[in-house]
């Protein structure tokens, strides 16, 4: 069964960190651009950061450019999202996805919440 699922998230302090995991089964990752994206509540769906199926591109959002670090781990089948310095506006849910040219595919997302 192809499944990608999220793990890592919770309720955080203002300046935490976090680091969230996404690990594929039925599938193999090394082949695919691998995305975080992220819902907050009552706002649409955003695209966090990607990176390339050999991890030597990447993107981020303005929005969390150099707080956020996307990696992955191919002989893990694991891709990872390190944030740092988060803050309120962060709460969301973070959803991981995987893109080839024949497939797509999505997690159920992890719940991250920035509270003090």
């Amino acid at each position: 069964q192809v499944q990608l699922v999220e793990s890592g998230g919770g309720l955080v302090q203002p300046g935490g960190s976090l680091r969230l995991s996404c690990g594929a089964s039925g599938f193999t990752l090394s082949t695919y651009m691998m995305r975080w994206y992220r819902q907050g509540p009552g706002k649409e769906r955003e695209l966090v950061a990607h990176i390339s199926s050999t991890g030597s591109n990447t993107y981020y959002a303005d929005s969390v450019k150099g707080r956020f670090t996307i990696s992955r781990d191919n002989a893990a089948n694991t891709v990872y999202l390190q944030m740092k310095s988060l803050s309120p506006e962060d709460t969301a849910v973070y959803i991981c996805s995987a893109h080839s040219f024949k497939s797509d595919y999505w997690g159920q997302g992890t719940q991250v919440t920035v509270s003090s």
